[in-house]
């Protein structure tokens, strides 16, 4: 567990920029975002660098079994192999066809084993799809809730990647996580005001505790992972 008070870098220097350094420390951070925007590339580049620094880090997927997670980030160049051999590392699948024993794995297992291993970092990729285990608004709000309450008492940080509600492209799918969230970084893609080029932009919408930037930034999705323009302006 890393010390009180360090802001956690991304690993993503024109975002680390923006923020002043990083997310607070023991803060829930949500990244919003579409298809192909690369929010889990973001999440993964969070881990890399917490583990980079030493920090113990533990990865959530509801969508991705451990062979695709590692194929994926190799693909980027980041080797996870070592960091799970050394223990710094833990992949995680939910199953998310079972609902019933995916959120009582959460609820019942999470904190302690967050405490236990010593993770700095944790990443939960997607909060859409764990939305979707729950029937009712009631039960997806409280489900919410309670995620981000467990990850904040373990002490660690949170990042968790949500789905855009197509309608409204700049909230989430529920329209709940990004108000239990302590900071929400939007990713989009752009058009051209002539339709001839989209281009990718993020955004800080909220982070509590810190001074960050509010200006719409463009961003690639490079070989390397993703790189922010913080010094560019979007068009």
């Amino acid at each position: 567990m890393m010390e009180a008070g360090i802001a956690l870098e991304t690993g993503i220097s024109g975002l680390d920029d923006m923020l002043g350094g990083g997310f607070p420390p023991g803060s829930i951070v949500v990244v919003l975002g579409s298809f192909g925007t690369g929010k889990t590339t973001l999440s993964m580049q969070f881990l890399l660098r917490g583990l980079q620094k030493g920090e113990k880090c533990i990865f959530i997927s509801l969508e991705e079994d451990e062979n695709s997670i590692l194929r994926n980030a190799r693909s980027y160049g980041w080797e996870l192999q070592p960091h799970l051999d050394a223990k710094n590392l833990v992949l995680v699948r939910l199953e998310p066809t079972n609902a019933r024993t995916s959120v009582e794995r959460i609820r019942s297992e999470l904190p302690d084993f967050i405490k236990q291993f010593g993770a700095s970092r944790v990443v939960i990729d997607s909060v859409s799809l764990l939305s979707m285990l729950y029937e009712t608004d009631s039960e997806k709000r409280s489900g919410l809730f309670n995620l981000c309450r467990l990850i904040r008492e373990s002490g660690a940080g949170g990042l968790l990647t949500s789905e855009v509600n197509e309608n409204h492209p700049t909230s989430s799918r529920d329209g709940m996580v990004e108000y239990t969230a302590d900071g929400v970084i939007l990713l989009q893609s752009v058009e051209s005001s002539d339709a001839s080029e989209q281009q990718l932009t993020i955004r800080i919408v909220k982070m509590r505790g810190i001074p960050h930037s509010r200006r719409i930034r463009p961003y690639s999705i490079t070989g390397n992972g993703i790189v922010v323009h913080s010094g560019s302006e979007v068009f």
